[in-house]
């Protein structure tokens, strides 16, 4: 307890650590908490509109958008851990090999997700088992909403290749930027426009491709100007691809693990209800907004994980991973705590459907949980992905999900409550598995 107590005291004071947490942390807890901004936006937005079916066309719908982009989300993880160890070594060569190859995957995985779902989306819908007009319109913004994808994909690689050499404020403005461009259109193309769903939907498409084109413009700003050596046999060597495409399918395991149970929180409280499904977006909206703030702490964590295994520098990572998590349990302290006080304010701002309203503030003791409960599954993922160790991350990941899976099921008698119980545990399973890997860490600078 007193080694422990040493620990946390070295980081506290090391002031070379704080000035590199706040410069990598403030500008992706800015730009991090713009995203769950716009999913706010487009629920006030939609929320406005006269019948609740269509604020749950578009929580249905942008789930299961969000299912392709986030389960594509190891483009991000994968480019941050490997550039910022690159930069670490200094190895420009190797952070241009990263990016090309990076940008490469997003070209193959947009057609296979589009081949993928096209085909399925009528059927999933269907499976949902909502109502007529509710699938409708979730189908039409599902649609409309794919001609995004590549540049949602592209801003994944752009913002963790950014990430990756500690330029923060390159991808602050990248995501700033399309986020703020999406606020702005959602308002006028569902209002000033009359599009209802569909300008929502349209909003999003600009958005991406603003952000893409901007992450594009920095990237070529920022990376060397030299000439790509040898690159096409770069790229048809396998070798070269084997060490991203390994950690890049362990991640896309871990995060088809994570969506699937995200996507089954929507599905079951679809069959309970319009009006229980958009409650229960409402309230995943705030744990959105905290995750997206505590987030900006482990991306940190990931570039200064990365760049210290890069350098060998073991003490500089054990003090950039307890500065992290002090800062990360505060905040989530805080979040619970105004979740607790003022859910039903939360909840309001966006909607004024009352069923809605009413159905939400049921279950806001859950959301006012899940800040004090996922906390440590962001610090610990920052810490693996800045480390490439995805593995471990696939593992803890699918071991939550088959714990939770018979509990989930157990719990269907309790309803909405149920569901929500059954979340609640699974990210606690998951953050628990994640500290038992997360003891091995003192290995990861041995040499091979």
């Amino acid at each position: 307890m007193r080694d422990l107590c040493a620990i946390v005291l070295d980081a506290w004071q090391h002031a070379g650590t704080r000035q590199r947490l706040f410069a990598l942390a403030i500008p992706m807890i800015l730009s991090n908490l713009s995203v769950p901004l716009v999913a706010l936006v487009d629920s006030a937005v939609v929320g406005r509109l006269p019948h609740a079916y269509q604020l749950g066309a578009v929580a249905v719908g942008g789930s299961l958008y969000t299912v392709l982009v986030w389960t594509c989300g190891f483009l991000r993880m994968g480019s941050t851990g490997f550039a910022a160890q690159a930069a670490g070594r200094n190895d420009q060569h190797a952070l241009r090999y990263i990016l090309l190859q990076s940008l490469l995957l997003v070209l193959v995985l947009t057609l296979l997700c589009l081949a993928i779902a096209l085909p399925l989306l009528p059927h999933v819908l269907a499976w949902m088992d909502t109502s007529g007009d509710l699938q409708a319109l979730a189908q039409q913004y599902v649609l409309i909403r794919m001609y995004g994808l590549p540049a949602a994909l592209m801003m994944h690689v752009l913002v963790g290749w950014l990430l990756g050499i500690q330029n923060a404020r390159a991808a602050l403005w990248m995501l700033l930027l399309c986020n703020m461009v999406n606020i702005a259109l959602d308002i006028y193309f569902v209002f000033g426009l009359q599009w209802g769903v569909a300008g929502a939907a349209r909003a999003s498409v600009i958005a991406e491709w603003s952000g893409a084109v901007l992450g594009l413009v920095l990237a070529w700003r920022y990376v060397d100007k030299g000439p790509l050596l040898n690159f096409s046999q770069h790229v048809l060597r396998w070798s070269s691809w084997r060490p991203l495409l390994a950690v890049n399918r362990d991640i896309l395991l871990r995060s088809l693990a994570l969506q699937g149970v995200f996507f089954m929180v929507t599905f079951q409280g679809a069959r309970l209800g319009d009006s229980t499904v958009a409650a229960n977006a409402l309230l995943l909206n705030g744990l959105l907004l905290c995750a997206y703030a505590l987030d900006g702490l482990a991306h940190a964590l990931e570039a200064l994980t990365g760049h210290a295994l890069g350098q060998q520098n073991p003490l500089s990572l054990q003090r950039a991973l307890c500065l992290v998590s002090l800062y990360s349990l505060l905040a989530s302290s805080v979040f619970a705590l105004l979740f607790w006080l003022f859910g039903d304010l939360f909840i309001a701002l966006q909607t004024n459907i009352v069923s809605v309203q009413q159905t939400a503030s049921d279950y806001l003791i859950y959301l006012a949980l899940l800040p004090l409960i996922t906390v440590w599954s962001y610090v610990l993922d920052g810490l693996f992905i800045g480390a490439t160790r995805a593995r471990e991350m696939r593992n803890s990941m699918l071991l939550a999900v088959i714990l939770c899976a018979p509990i989930a099921w157990l719990l269907q008698g309790l309803g909405n409550h149920g569901l929500w119980i059954a979340f609640l545990f699974f990210m606690l399973l998951r953050a628990v598995f994640l500290g038992i890997s997360a003891r091995h860490l003192p290995s990861w600078f041995q040499t091979p």
